[in-house]
């Protein structure tokens, strides 16, 4: 795919999440299928630049082309700032976050309730995209405020004529947070009321499921977030139905072993090992999640305090998990979107 000047591999992009689309995480679903991946949401508060978390959300030491980092704020100015100090530090996509619901992030007037303001929003495009006019600026935000206010059709053409080079629109206005189910109407309309490229988000848990939300919106592209948090295999398996109609047949229990262990052992380099330690029990929750015979693991593995028990305890679990099924198995005949949704 053609995106922002880049040739991608394919359509199908990482959404960003705070605290998951760190630099190991984007490093493997790239790996594992991705085309794009975009950081997690990096302040606009040049007072914070200098924080431990804001500059490992902008390490991007030996990450896979092109670079895409998500910014956040509210003010024009320091959003223009932030952008041309991303670019300074290596970002070649500046991405601008008008889709987190998070309570914190809306308080503050950032996110999605951007969208309620939409002279503001034209206000910060064209800001940022003056700021940094060698680089392509793409922008992320839902449906609208709320189910009366679904003013996503506004924000695209608003985008578009900033100079924008992409949208991604997650099938949810904000009020819903993460609810009730994702719609793809409103996606499809935009798509038909702007040149740029659109990007459709929201609810993508399977091939079948890929291939629905790009046949009924005409997007682009899809964006996968939730879906891949202990599964960012499920891109490689989307990238072959698309291409083939065929679905690929189940990971083996050894291989998701050997990609969670390379994952862990990312993350203890990446944050350190006392930090690493604790951000991995998240991902191996993840992993595990839904799996027949799992909770005790992860009640036991939760407590346990060094990589080196950590690194053993999941270990010791994915070996004796290999000798007794071929394939991940999931408790009640669940499916593995339905376990991780569960």
């Amino acid at each position: 795919m053609e995106f922002a000047g880049f040739q991608l591999r394919n359509n199908l992009f990482v959404a960003p999440m705070a605290g998951v689309t760190d630099r190991p995480f984007r490093q493997l679903c790239k790996k594992l299928g991705a085309g794009l991946a975009v950081s997690e949401m990096v302040t606009s508060n040049s007072l914070l630049y200098g924080s431990a978390k804001t500059l490992r959300r902008a390490n991007h030491d030996g990450e896979v082309e092109p670079i895409s980092v998500q910014i956040a704020g509210a003010d024009p100015k320091m959003m223009a700032e932030a952008a041309r100090h991303n670019v300074d530090n290596g970002a070649q996509i500046i991405d601008i976050n008008m889709g987190c619901p998070a309570k914190k992030v809306c308080n503050v007037m950032a996110g999605s309730a951007l969208m309620q303001h939409e002279q503001l929003v034209g206000e910060i495009l064209d800001a940022v995209v003056g700021a940094v006019p060698n680089t392509p600026v793409t922008l992320k935000f839902r449906t609208g405020w709320n189910i009366a206010n679904k003013n996503a059709p506004n924000i695209a053409r608003i985008a578009e004529s900033a100079g924008v080079r992409a949208v991604a629109i997650h099938g949810r206005t904000r009020c819903q947070q993460y609810t009730g189910e994702a719609e793809y109407d409103t996606i499809a309309y935009v798509k038909t009321l702007v040149k740029i490229p659109v990007i459709a988000n929201g609810d993508i848990t399977t091939p079948e499921k890929a291939k629905f939300v790009l046949d009924k919106t005409g997007a682009d592209g899809i964006m996968i977030g939730r879906a891949a948090q202990g599964r960012p295999w499920l891109f490689r398996e989307i990238e072959h139905y698309l291409k083939t109609g065929e679905k690929l047949p189940p990971a083996p229990v050894a291989e998701i072993h050997a990609i969670l262990m390379a994952h862990l052992d990312d993350l203890y380099a990446f944050y350190g090992v006392e930090t690493g330690v604790k951000v991995a029990r998240k991902h191996i929750s993840w992993y595990t999640k839904g799996l027949i015979g799992s909770a005790a693991f992860r009640k036991v593995m939760n407590t346990l305090p060094t990589l080196e028990e950590q690194r053993t305890a999941v270990d010791s679990f994915f070996l004796r998990y290999a000798e007794e099924h071929a394939h991940l198995q999931y408790e009640d005949n669940k499916t593995a979107e339905e376990a991780l949704a569960a």
